[in-house]
């Protein structure tokens, strides 16, 4: 925290801060993915996460901006401080640490925690989803490819009315009626062999797991559509899934109590989750520039 390492319960900001009370503050949620024959632990896809932190502060506007080679380091670091084996997740914050009203713009303080982390419990057997009633956020009230903690409180109260009626989660439109994304997760469907997902002006986040997928996608020869999706195709899906860093590849088996395809998590699915495991825990050598090795001489 702010360039130093700190026991966690001293991670503190004042309940004063832009940050605390108006959500002043961006981040990247990133994995660590641990491979225990290598001894080593694989940051996924570091660089693009920290291009994206760097947008989304100069979007802000922050009087200060922290650099992706900088805050790389200080992540390697934390990391090799806790010594983890085992996959991590680590959450980069970048805050407006300065009093005053909604539009001051610093001082700027930065915090990095880590903590061993598994998949969301719903890889295996998929998740249950409700198309919301809660319209995400458009582009010109409060932009979601900004990675800004105040956007996330639009995804949270549909994910809380989804658990609340008895859904694992939500699927979100945007203000034109079309498929936008989950609370905090890009969404893709096949119908008739195609992998359709929204374009990335359908008020979602540019995803990197997104892009990843398509890449993946794309090298199994398997035809993507980036379009508009009417929420009536939902009920027409043969298989679907969430994506993002939280979920990874979360299969969707069924969406307001209708199956997806059969009901069971789908192959074409299961086969990009074995793809997408394999390439970022560094089973498979593919893609190395995906993968930054937290520990030196490995």
């Amino acid at each position: 925290m702010n360039d130093e390492i700190v026991p966690w319960e001293d991670a503190r900001v004042h309940v004063s801060t832009a940050a605390f009370k108006f959500g002043t503050a961006v981040f990247e949620g990133l994995r660590g993915y641990w491979n225990e024959q290598h001894q080593q632990m694989y940051l996924f896809r570091m660089d693009a996460h920290m291009k994206r932190l760097e947008f989304s502060q100069k979007f802000m506007r922050f009087e200060k901006i922290y650099d992706a080679g900088y805050v790389t380091e200080k992540t390697i670091e934390l990391l090799r401080a806790n010594e983890f084996k085992a996959t991590v997740h680590s959450m980069t914050t970048v805050f407006v640490d300065g009093f005053g009203g909604p539009t001051v713009s610093g001082p700027v303080g930065l915090a990095i925690t880590a903590a061993a982390r598994g998949g969301p419990g719903l890889l295996d057997k998929g998740c249950t989803a409700q198309v919301s009633s809660w319209q995400r956020v458009p582009d010109n009230a409060m932009p979601m490819r900004v990675k800004c903690n105040a956007n996330y409180q639009n995804g949270r109260l549909a994910g809380l009315q989804a658990q609340a009626d008895g859904y694992n989660t939500a699927i979100m439109l945007n203000a034109r009626g079309k498929i936008s994304e989950g609370p905090g997760m890009c969404f893709f469907m096949l119908r008739d062999g195609i992998a359709c997902t929204p374009h990335i002006s359908s008020d979602i986040l540019e995803s990197i797991t997104r892009a990843t997928v398509l890449e993946l996608l794309h090298e199994a020869g398997i035809e993507t559509q980036e379009r508009d999706i009417d929420r009536s195709e939902l009920a027409a899906a043969d298989e679907a899934f969430f994506c993002g860093t939280a979920w990874e590849i979360t299969p969707i088996v069924a969406i307001d109590r209708l199956p997806v395809g059969d009901g069971e998590v789908g192959a074409t699915v299961r086969r990009l989750q074995e793809r997408f495991f394999s390439v970022v825990r560094g089973e498979s050598s593919d893609y190395p520039e995906w993968r930054t090795p937290v520990y030196s001489g490995k």
